[in-house]
């Protein structure tokens, strides 16, 4: 498995901000308001994601530690780059969403739509900082060999 690179994650909040933003530009009016307690989930799960970096790493890094079973970290690492994906998509979706209601603020509901989609967006972007450092806590540490070359 390759480590998730920048760019797709760029590339995915990007393009799903675009299409977001195209349909509340369009449909406002129709769509429900946005609840302001959707970003908990991707807090709680981005607080997760941390508590395991930190945990893999120094079971990882330290020669005493309990060892850690390497099928475990293999799964940590598939929900770290699924995390990093759909916390990029997330993010741009609420990102188009932000970007109509920051142009169009002073009504009430605009104005609960922004903060939602705004705290939504941060949430989103700690949730793929936290999946980043996940992904890259479950490398393997090279040798002492290796390191030298």
């Amino acid at each position: 498995m390759m480590p998730t690179r920048a760019t797709i994650l760029l590339a995915l909040a990007l393009g799903f901000g675009v299409v977001s933003w195209l349909v509340v530009r369009n449909d406002y009016n129709s769509l429900p308001a946005l609840p302001v307690v959707g970003p908990v989930t991707l807090v709680v799960l981005a607080v997760f994601e941390f508590v395991y970096a930190f945990s893999v790493r120094s079971r990882l890094r330290n020669p005493g530690s309990p060892p850690i079973e390497p099928i475990f970290v293999a799964k940590l690492a598939v929900l770290a780059k699924a995390s990093s994906h759909a916390g990029a998509i997330v993010a741009g979706l609420y990102g188009g969403f932000l970007a109509y209601t920051l142009n169009h603020l002073g009504e009430p509901r605009i104005d609960a739509d922004s903060r939602a989609s705004g705290l939504s967006v941060a949430a989103s972007l700690a949730l793929v900082a936290a999946a980043l450092f996940l992904e890259y806590n479950c490398r393997v540490p090279r040798s002492p060999d290796e390191r030298d070359d």
